[in-house]
């Protein structure tokens, strides 16, 4: 049997390899760090005096709910090892949880006596059990346990640890797209975004649970609307299905032009106000909801009404309040945002035509 030829492959040039050696070795200089031992009750009496401390500029909100705390514990009370964190230097002295938030938050409120064992699968013998009630051998023992952190040195920049935040992020389930992204894109724009979220009419139009927003849907949802509004002319030009990749890539470009141009933002605003100036006639108290009485805003449904108004409101600034009582609950629009699936450029296109067509037609 003859070989298969192998794929011919341009060889690289001497001065790609060159460069490519020469940023290597500048982006490996950027990271300086070493490895420390940590016991718990340093830990947590470095916390509580809040010389360790959590950034919450890019850092997530406490999301762990109380079965992934009792794990937790419960991992450190077996021996098991507990993956890395990470903490850096920083110029005022004290030392910033770069990774490890929901872990040290858990670590403390275990200590204070503010977290119930529950549902342990191992250690069934301590299920309702608080740090107090430990036999006091196992106390010690808790809090002599050495965390292992990776340490980076000063000078490590705020860019830098913010990648660093995003890389470990960003695998697996660990966090949603808009927590990994709002600590990874600082700029005018992610702050522009954010002054969005905090719109009355928006958050009473469009509501979130508590669940939900502690994990920053509400960024997710501007996020979506001006990405997917500003790139429905151009039919979503390099979207290929993955949605994370696509907003981050749009807010990053956002950030950069909102540097040289202010209008960026302005225009952007006036936009966001207006559709929810439009939403809020056609919609009224409802607002975004599936029905009336939902407490929470599904993310099909608020793409679908609040691109389609924007889109609308663009061909004709001047559009009248229209009465939407023959649709907004009929089985063709309920079909159309039944599920996210963002992913699946012709159901984006499609949903939010819906709502621009009727609106535009006077249906």
């Amino acid at each position: 049997m003859s070989k298969v030829p192998e794929v011919q492959r341009k060889q690289k040039t001497e001065k790609e390899i060159t460069n490519s050696a020469k940023q290597i070795s500048e982006k490996k200089q950027d990271i300086k760090f070493d490895t420390r031992d940590y016991p718990i009750n340093y830990l947590v009496s470095q916390y509580e005096m809040q010389e360790f401390y959590i950034p919450l500029e890019y850092q997530r909100n406490f999301v762990w709910g109380n079965k992934d705390r009792c794990i937790f514990i419960e991992s450190i009370l077996m021996g098991l090892p507990i993956p890395f964190m990470f903490f850096a230097d920083t110029d005022d002295g004290r030392i910033e949880i770069v990774d490890g938030a929901q872990r040290t938050q858990t670590m403390v409120q275990f200590c204070q006596n503010d977290l119930e064992l529950q549902n342990l699968e191992v250690l069934t013998d301590s299920n309702g059990f608080y740090f107090k009630d430990l036999d006091p051998a196992i106390q010690r023992k808790f809090l002599n346990t050495n965390i292992r952190v990776v340490f980076l040195e000063e000078g490590t920049t705020e860019k830098v640890r913010q990648e660093i935040f995003k890389r470990i992020n960003t695998r697996g389930l660990q966090a949603k797209p808009a927590e990994a992204r709002r600590g990874s894109f600082e700029g005018k724009f992610k702050e522009f975004l954010e002054e969005c979220v905090q719109e009355k009419k928006f958050n009473v139009l469009a509501p979130r649970t508590k669940i939900t927003e502690d994990r920053y849907e509400g960024l997710e949802m501007v996020s979506r609307f001006f990405a997917y509004s500003d790139n429905y002319e151009n039919k979503f030009k390099g979207y290929t299905g993955n949605v994370t990749k696509y907003i981050d890539n749009y807010v990053e470009k956002q950030n950069r032009l909102a540097e040289k141009d202010e209008e960026i933002i302005t225009s952007r605003r006036v936009r966001f106000l207006n559709m929810l100036d439009y939403a809020e006639k056609i919609l009224g108290a409802r607002g975004f909801r599936k029905t009336p009485t939902s407490k929470s805003t599904p993310r099909a449904r608020f793409e679908a009404l609040s691109i389609g108004i924007a889109l609308a409101l663009k061909e004709n600034p001047n559009l009248p309040a229209r009465d939407i009582s023959s649709w907004i609950d009929g089985e063709e629009f309920a079909k159309c945002t039944r599920s996210d699936a963002a992913n699946n450029k012709n159901k984006l296109i499609g949903r939010i035509d819906f709502v621009k067509n009727k609106l535009l037609s006077g249906e």
